[in-house]
């Protein structure tokens, strides 16, 4: 049942977080959305508003542990409560090791790996105390299937994936954790990419197979319309034209 709980999500200024926000919003739910870029969060927030739900922003850069225990605090202070924590923000600017790209390698386990964690250290007391909750994270067909160049990535992702199962397994009977890998998705990931011939590479992929960002989302409903007593734990989807 959706309607009426309540979800933060990051990343939601564009994208799956933007989609996802939409869908719910559409369905009854309460939107608390981080990102880090204010104009389009305000924006989403508007177009949820004047479709007559309910929706608050913060700027969130989920690198930052304070960015996200102010993300929950003000979904609590505005709704009274937290009842999922959408984890959607993600970073992919992937290159060959050859290039040494130590700051993009840092950029990936900052926002991929360390914005999972952060959020999981700030919702977690909550959903204890709360005696419920859901976490919800993002990773990627890429975290079972690593390809020269995206390795780094991949490797990110694939510790999301653990990160997510170790931690179901921990709270089981009582919150619930799950696991979204989409495959190759219409977003802006290819912004990220600096090698011309790789963002062209990224393209030129986007164009023969990717996904909508709203097949995702409504992949993120799937799960939440489960019986209180099931925990979907890992979803995976891609286009049918994807390997």
């Amino acid at each position: 049942m959706v309607k009426g709980q309540v979800v933060a999500i990051t990343g939601a200024s564009s994208g799956i977080g933007k989609a996802t926000a939409l869908e719910l919003a559409r369905l009854g739910a309460k939107l608390m959305l981080g990102a880090r870029h204010e104009e389009a969060l305000l924006q989403v927030a508007e177009e949820i508003r004047a479709a007559g739900g309910e929706a608050v922003y913060r700027i969130t850069d989920v690198s930052r542990r304070e960015d996200l225990l102010k993300l929950v605090h003000l979904a609590q202070e505005t709704f009274g409560q937290l009842d999922v924590l959408f984890s959607n923000a993600g970073a992919m600017p992937i290159g060959p090791f050859d290039e040494l790209a130590v700051d993009d390698w840092e950029t990936m386990v900052d926002v991929n790996i360390k914005g999972v964690l952060f959020g999981i250290a700030a919702a977690l007391p909550v959903f204890r105390q709360q005696g419920s909750g859901h976490f919800i994270h993002t990773a990627s067909t890429a975290a079972r299937k690593t390809v020269p160049n995206q390795v780094v990535y991949s490797a990110t992702k694939a510790a999301v994936l653990a990160l997510s199962d170790g931690l179901r397994q921990e709270l089981a009977g009582q919150i619930r954790v799950s696991t979204i890998l989409p495959g190759f998705t219409d977003t802006a990931f290819s912004e990220h990419v600096k090698n011309p011939e790789m963002k062209a590479q990224m393209q030129k992929a986007g164009e023969k197979f990717a996904m909508s960002p709203e097949t995702v989302a409504r992949a993120v409903v799937y799960i939440l319309e489960q019986p209180e007593g099931v925990n979907i734990g890992e979803v995976t989807l891609r286009s049918k034209a994807q390997a």
